[in-house]
């Protein structure tokens, strides 16, 4: 069995344990949190360099929470479900919840969270949520599966939404480097308007699959590539060399650091999901790009692979 490193008292009201837990192999380490099964270092051995954002609260105090039952934010902070009316804050509400510990080997963790009756208050499907880490040479693999407990459908979206250290090397500035995406020309992204998705649209042209980030990539908030665009991205360092790729299959994933802080981190973000739209007046189960699960288990994964 792997180590638990460490236990502290959650900083919420319901006062439960959380604990640190760390798995290895002989090229990198990691370290998840069961508060969120949030992924918390990533280490690569024998230089102990980190890769994760430490989540700094000065400019966002999260390092790579799990996205669940929606990604991003809703408009007017409600939804709907066969004519009742919810309210849910953005991003959902797992990132903030104890996890249990299902399984833990030298290689591979499991996290699980089930709803409640605090749950149900706000999100009325009975679920079972799975969150994995495996580990593969120089990549983190994470997994997701999420199953209903009553039988019936389940409406829900899930994302990732990890931060990594931008700039990786000491005496560099973010804005040497660059994101390299496994398309070549351009990527378009949905323009976010006050936290939903706007009517807009922007191109970025690409050179030879590499975008630059400029002092103001992120004045207007995330970029949100939808439309199966792009399925890796990497952040470069000055030289052109990727030090760390995101792959995934999911059909739109979000980058994103802080608006106008120079924030030492930028997020990849894969999901399965995203925000209203301003003119969205539909159910919960119109959202676009909103998963519908019926009868087997949603599994999806990303990898992390650091140089």
């Amino acid at each position: 069995m792997g180590e638990c490193l460490g236990y502290g008292i959650l900083r919420h009201e319901k006062e439960e344990v959380m604990a640190l837990f760390q798995i290895s192999n002989d090229k990198i380490t990691i370290q998840v949190d069961s508060l969120g099964a949030e992924l918390k270092s990533l280490k690569s051995l024998p230089d102990q360099r980190e890769y994760m954002w430490h989540g700094d609260p000065a400019y966002w105090g999260r390092t790579s929470p799990v996205l669940f039952p929606i990604v991003g934010g809703l408009k007017n902070g409600t939804y709907r479900v066969d004519g009742r009316e919810y309210a849910m804050g953005q991003h959902g509400f797992a990132r903030d919840m104890e996890f249990q510990l299902k399984s833990q080997v030298a290689s591979e963790i499991w996290f699980t969270l089930s709803s409640d009756e605090e749950t149900l208050q706000k999100y009325p499907y009975p679920f079972l949520l799975e969150i994995g880490y495996e580990l593969v040479g120089r990549t983190v693999v994470v997994k997701w599966r999420v199953a209903s407990q009553s039988g019936e459908p389940v409406w829900f979206s899930i994302g990732g939404h990890p931060g990594f250290m931008c700039p990786i090397d000491p005496g560099t500035d973010q804005t040497q480097y660059k994101l390299l995406f496994d398309v070549k020309d351009q990527v378009t992204a949905t323009c976010i308007d006050g936290g939903l998705a706007g009517k807009e649209k922007k191109t970025y042209a690409l050179r030879d699959g590499a975008l630059a980030v400029t002092a103001d990539l992120f004045d207007n908030d995330a970029l949100v590539i939808e439309g199966d665009q792009a399925h890796s991205v990497a952040l470069a360092r000055p030289d052109g060399t990727p030090y760390l790729t995101v792959e995934f299959a999911a059909p739109l994933f979000g980058i994103w650091s802080p608006p106008k802080k120079k924030a030492p981190f930028i997020c990849i973000e894969p999901w399965y999901g995203r925000c209203d739209s301003v003119d969205f007046t539909g159910d919960f189960k119109e959202r676009e790009w909103g998963q519908k699960l019926s009868g087997t288990a949603f599994e999806a994964s990303y990898r992390i692979t650091v140089s």
